[in-house]
């Protein structure tokens, strides 16, 4: 009988999550006309949002976690400088183009690692 509850609470737990998820969605789609982007609290949120990527950014190039710890600082610390340096070169598109760039030089470092 344990067993089966224990499968249930999952499945349980699964359900709860999701109809959180799509309540607030649902609360955000309805409350989406009411909000002006120009006002300060947006100005203020937008702000916190980005501040808070560029700190999750710089963590993760500073003190990675898992398999990217094991590329030197130094390495990733250039890699990040060459996509920052292809993304403010081009005017147009610049975003793909620079994550393409960092994601293909850690792949070239990875490749030559496993391989001398």
């Amino acid at each position: 009988m344990n067993a089966e509850m224990q499968g249930w609470g999952v499945w349980l737990a699964l359900g709860a999550a999701c109809i959180g998820t799509y309540v607030c969605r649902a609360a955000g789609v309805k409350l989406s006309g009411h909000i002006h982007q120009d006002s300060e609290v947006f100005r203020w949120l937008s702000a916190v949002t980005y501040a808070m990527v560029a700190a999750l950014t710089v963590r993760m190039i500073l003190m990675p976690l898992g398999l990217l710890a094991t590329v030197p600082v130094w390495l990733r610390v250039v890699i990040c400088a060459l996509s920052l340096a292809v993304m403010v070169s081009s005017p147009q598109r610049r975003l793909v183009p620079a994550l393409l760039t960092g994601t293909l030089l850690m792949l070239a470092y990875g490749v030559f690692r496993a391989n001398p």
